[in-house]
C-alpha cells in the first residue's frame, strides 16, 4: 500500500506541474493574437484564461494633416470637408470619421543641421535663426523637439524636450566642418526619434533641415530616406544653406524630399531670408487641416497607397503628403 500511496502522490505532483507549466505557455503565447499594426490589447481580468483580445484602434484608419493656400500663396484657414476630394489608392474612401482645422496640436519636432564644410559661410546666421525659430514655435508643457548636427556622421545635440534654454544651448555647440550625409541624418531621426508604431496621443511630426543637399557620405539612398519619413508619417521642410543664386543638384534633391512629405523646400539668398523661411514654417504649423478616414477596399498587405486631396473652389492649392505604407498584418 505505501508504494500505492507514492505513486498517486508522484503522480498528482506531475499533474500539478504540467498543468503550471501549460498555463504558463498560454500566457506567453497569448499576445502573438493580436494585430502587429494595432496598438497593445488589454486583457480584462474578470475574464477567464481564453478570452478574446481587444483591439483598441482600427488598423485601416488613416489621418492626414494638409495646408490649402490662395492663388497668392497665403493659408486659407476657414474651410470645411465638403471643400475637398480625397482619393487614396485611386478611390474615394469608404467613410470620413472627422475633418477639423488643426491649429493647437501638440507639436514634436526634430531639427537637422548640416555642419559640414560646404556650409561654412553663412553658418553663424543659420544658428541665430534657428534658435530664434525653436523659441518661438516650441512651447512648454505642450510640444517638444529635439537637436541633430551632421556631417558626415550624426550627433544628437538635445534629445526631446519642452526646454527652449536647452535646444537653444545645443545649437550654440554645434561647429561646422567635415563631410555630408545628409540622407542618413533624415532616416535616423525619422526611425530612431519619430516613427510610432502604436500613437496613443495624436501629434504633428515634423523635421526641418538646413542643408545644401550635397549628400557625399550617407550608407543610405535618397529613396530610403524619403521611405522612413513616409512610414513614419513626418512631413520635411527643408532650408537650403546655397547662396549662388543658381539651382545646384542639392536644391532639387531637398525639393524633391520636401515634395514627398508633405513639406516645403526653401532657398533663401539674403541672410534676412533665412529668418523668413523659418516664420514661414512656423506659420504653417499652425495653420493645418487634419482628415481621417477608412479607405475603401483596405487591405494590410504593407503595400504603398497614394494619397490625392484637391481642392473643389477654385484658386485653391493643397498640399500634403502623397501617401502611406498599409500596416502588414
Amino acid at each position: 500500500m505505501k508504494y500505492i500511496g507514492k505513486y498517486f502522490l508522484l503522480a498528482g505532483m506531475f499533474v500539478a506541474v504540467a498543468g503550471l507549466s501549460l498555463r504558463a505557455q498560454v500566457n506567453y503565447l497569448a499576445p502573438s493574437n493580436a494585430l502587429v499594426s494595432a496598438p497593445a490589447s488589454t486583457l480584462d481580468s474578470g475574464q477567464p484564461d481564453d478570452s478574446v483580445l481587444t483591439i483598441k484602434k482600427r488598423v485601416d484608419e488613416v489621418n492626414v494633416l494638409f495646408i490649402a493656400t490662395d492663388k497668392h500663396g497665403k493659408f486659407v484657414r476657414n474651410l470645411d470637408e465638403k471643400d475637398f476630394a480625397i482619393l487614396d489608392d485611386h478611390k474615394p474612401p469608404q467613410s470620413i470619421v472627422k475633418f477639423r482645422r488643426e491649429t493647437d496640436l501638440p507639436i514634436e519636432l526634430g531639427l537637422l543641421i548640416d555642419t559640414s564644410g560646404s556650409v561654412r559661410g553663412r553658418f553663424d546666421f543659420e544658428q541665430d535663426a534657428a534658435v530664434s525659430f525653436l523659441q518661438n514655435t516650441v512651447r512648454p508643457n505642450f510640444d517638444k523637439a529635439f537637436v541633430v548636427g551632421f556631417n558626415g556622421h550624426s550627433q544628437m545635440m538635445q534629445n526631446f524636450t519642452d526646454s527652449a534654454a536647452l535646444l537653444s544651448a545645443a545649437v550654440h555647440r554645434l561647429q561646422d566642418g567635415g563631410g555630408t550625409a545628409l540622407y542618413d541624418a533624415i532616416y535616423r531621426a525619422c526611425h530612431d526619434n519619430l516613427i510610432k508604431d502604436h500613437e496613443d496621443h495624436p501629434s504633428r511630426r515634423a523635421i526641418v533641415v538646413v542643408s545644401d543637399g550635397e549628400d557625399n557620405q550617407s550608407e543610405f539612398s535618397e529613396a530610403q530616406a524619403i521611405e522612413m519619413a513616409q512610414r513614419a508619417e513626418v512631413i520635411i521642410y527643408a532650408i537650403s544653406t546655397d547662396d549662388s543664386g543658381l539651382v545646384l543638384r542639392g536644391d532639387k534633391v531637398l525639393q524633391r524630399i520636401a515634395d514627398a512629405t508633405g513639406g516645403r523646400a526653401f532657398f533663401p539668398f539674403r541672410m534676412k531670408d533665412i529668418k523668413n523661411s523659418f516664420s514661414a514654417i512656423e506659420d504653417e504649423l499652425r495653420s493645418q487641416y487634419i482628415i481621417s478616414y477608412h479607405p475603401a477596399d483596405f487591405e494590410a498587405d504593407g503595400r504603398y497607397r497614394p494619397i490625392e486631396i484637391t481642392a473643389l473652389k477654385k484658386d485653391l492649392q493643397v498640399r500634403s503628403r502623397r501617401g502611406y505604407y498599409a500596416p502588414r498584418q
